[in-house]
């Protein structure tokens, strides 16, 4: 999780992510933001996120993408 929070403030420093739970519907996250969010996800845990998987409720907040991480982690 930790790794995750460090990625979620170079993105976007400021933001408290770990209390924070409606970062899209929120306009927090833009779309340019989710592009690099996944980008980073993708290098820093091995995974692949999937078209099927860019949907606001898994980026709502860091928990919501921290559980996103880990199934995508038992999927490999």
């Amino acid at each position: 999780m930790e790794e995750l929070l460090e990625i979620l403030q170079d993105i976007k420093p400021g933001v408290d992510f770990e209390n924070e739970t409606a970062l899209i519907d929120n306009g927090v996250l833009d779309s340019l933001d989710i592009i690099k969010l996944v980008g980073q996800i993708s290098d820093e845990f091995d995974v692949e996120v999937e078209v099927t998987d860019l949907v606001p409720a898994n980026f709502n907040s860091a928990k919501a993408m921290y559980a996103m991480i880990q199934r995508l982690e038992d999927e490999d």
